[in-house]
């Protein structure tokens, strides 16, 4: 009886150990994750400069940059819901610079009734922010590529519908009368360190319970 009591009491402290330490994980996760966030916010509101030759997906996320070119006659319009507008579409055009590279830009919000709309073309300057958004998840239906239905905006997907570079540029200024530009920000990115570290916590003190009504039991029927 007395080995069954050590060994549980063991195991409890254990198991008690872990997930503690697993909440000060988290706890320290917050300034960090806070950090991050700020220093991508500062990123964002930059000076552009120019579109790199091979911009890279983790080291250029959110660089400002400023290309000048022709936005393309094809667009996607990729289904979009705006707390301020409603439901509208994003729209995905290819623009030709004027060095001769084809990439994508996200040149913002339009509503549902505008969605095929004649969008405003001719040369252009592009002030925005390189994106490489993930979007997709299980939960997202598949595109309607012949509806020109997007759920997701997926680069790679994009890009080959499009026949540019997988390059996507967010518009940070309006590129034609009736776009609302959607400019990047740190919206998207969750801290969501705090709320683990409470379950973690609340974990913890649910075995310490647990752990502690076992002993006594264990402890009563003995004597």
């Amino acid at each position: 009886m007395r080995r069954g009591f050590v060994t549980t009491l063991v195991f409890g402290l254990i198991g008690l150990s872990i997930l503690i330490s697993l909440g000060i994980w988290q706890m320290r996760r917050i300034p960090q994750k806070a950090a991050v966030i700020a220093q991508i916010e500062a990123m964002i509101h930059d000076a552009p400069v120019a579109l790199p030759e091979q911009p890279d997906p983790l080291r250029d996320a959110y660089l400002p940059v400023t290309v000048r070119g022709t936005f393309g006659d094809a667009e996607l319009h990729v289904l979009v819901s705006s707390r301020d507008y409603g439901a509208g579409f994003r729209i995905i055009a290819p623009l030709t610079t004027d060095t001769g590279r084809t990439v994508m830009v996200d040149r913002g919000y339009v509503p549902t009734a505008a969605k095929s709309a004649t969008r405003p073309k001719g040369t252009v300057e592009v002030i925005g922010n390189l994106q490489w958004p993930d979007e997709r998840d299980r939960f997202i239906p598949e595109d309607d590529l012949e509806a020109n239905y997007w759920y997701a905006r997926d680069v790679v997907k994009m890009a080959e519908a499009l026949g540019t570079e997988p390059i996507l540029i967010v518009a940070r200024e309006t590129t034609g009368v009736g776009i609302l530009p959607m400019p990047a920000s740190v919206a998207s990115i969750p801290n969501n360190h705090f709320s683990y570290m409470v379950q973690w916590f609340l974990f913890a003190a649910v075995w310490f319970g647990m752990t502690s009504l076992l002993l006594w039991r264990m402890r009563t029927k003995r004597g």
